[in-house]
């Protein structure tokens, strides 16, 4: 899910900084292992619409603690921080779902990696709406991303064994949809609490993911010998997760972050591959590295500018 940093960060003491780092990792861990969860269900023949309204809704009860245990400065009396926290909801709502729906058609570890082009969403999107100037070396960021799409996905060559094209679309949207989430978070955030904003943005991903899903699926969860794959998804997956990557991020630097964001398409992939018995060729290995490297890059560029800028 670390694909862009949505909250400011501050300068700290070493020790301190060592600590937030950590608290990036351990979620950037979280989501990675969230994605092998989904995995592991879906191959039990859990629609992806349920798992990612379990991940969610136990998301909301976490950040909803959170919410009483620090309600000061919430801002949930603000119409700015709802109309962008509603925006933050559907696109996490579509980040969850769009990404088991990969994961359920292809591959743990080709959904991960597809997800994590958000950046690349980020910067089309900017340019669209004149938010952020083109350049250079930003297209050339883009085409190596493109390129390593290509690679990894096999578009260039159909055939057995090929990713889908409904897996590849579905892991595409995936980032775009974390693409809105950025967005909506970044414009909630002046208006009130990280806590708030995220209550509400789960509150609209569990009330649109409840009623798009299968409702015999949904009731059938609370008595399934599963249920505890469910609740280890939404801990880590949606609860622990967000709150220490938010924690973590007021006094990690950008750079750092976006380094050890890496930890979560490597942990998705070496799930599938070790747990779920999936394999990747070569030309899909080296289609994950070019765009995990070129998306880091380019993260790092842009955290180091807006260090500069401030």
């Amino acid at each position: 899910m670390v694909r862009d940093s949505p909250a400011k960060t501050n300068g700290s003491p070493g020790s301190l900084v060592s600590l937030s780092t950590a608290f990036v990792l351990f979620a950037a861990l979280c989501w990675g292992l969230s994605g092998g969860i989904g995995g592991v269900l879906m191959a039990q023949s859990w629609d992806p619409v349920v798992v990612s309204f379990y991940r969610g809704a136990i998301g909301l009860l976490f950040v909803l603690v959170w919410l009483m245990l620090q309600p000061s400065g919430s801002g949930l009396a603000n119409h700015r921080l709802w109309f962008w926290s509603v925006l933050a909801g559907l696109g996490v709502a579509g980040n969850f779902t769009f990404y088991f729906v990969s994961i359920a058609e292809g591959s743990v570890a080709v959904a991960a990696t597809l997800m994590y082009c958000a950046p690349v969403c980020v910067y089309l999107v900017s340019f669209t709406f004149k938010l952020e100037k083109p350049t250079p070396l930003k297209w050339v960021a883009i085409a190596m991303v493109m390129l390593g799409i290509a690679l990894l996905t096999g578009i260039y060559e159909i055939g057995e064994g090929d990713v889908t094209p409904l897996a590849a679309g579905a892991g595409l949207l995936s980032g775009l949809s974390y693409a809105v989430f950025i967005f909506g978070f970044k414009y909630a955030a002046p208006h009130g609490s990280p806590q708030a904003i995220l209550v509400v943005a789960f509150a609209v991903l569990s009330s649109i993911l409840f009623w798009l899903g299968d409702a015999e699926q949904t009731a059938a969860v609370l008595k399934t010998p599963s249920w505890p794959l469910f609740v280890v998804l939404g801990v880590l997956g949606a609860g622990l997760s967000f709150f220490f990557y938010i924690v973590g991020l007021n006094h990690t630097a950008p750079a750092v972050a976006s380094i050890v964001a890496m930890v979560e398409p490597v942990t998705a992939s070496l799930f599938g591959v070790v747990i779920l018995g999936e394999s990747l060729v070569i030309q899909q290995i080296l289609g994950m590295v070019l765009i995990l490297v070129t998306v880091t890059v380019m993260s790092i560029y842009s955290g180091a500018r807006e260090t500069s800028s401030n």
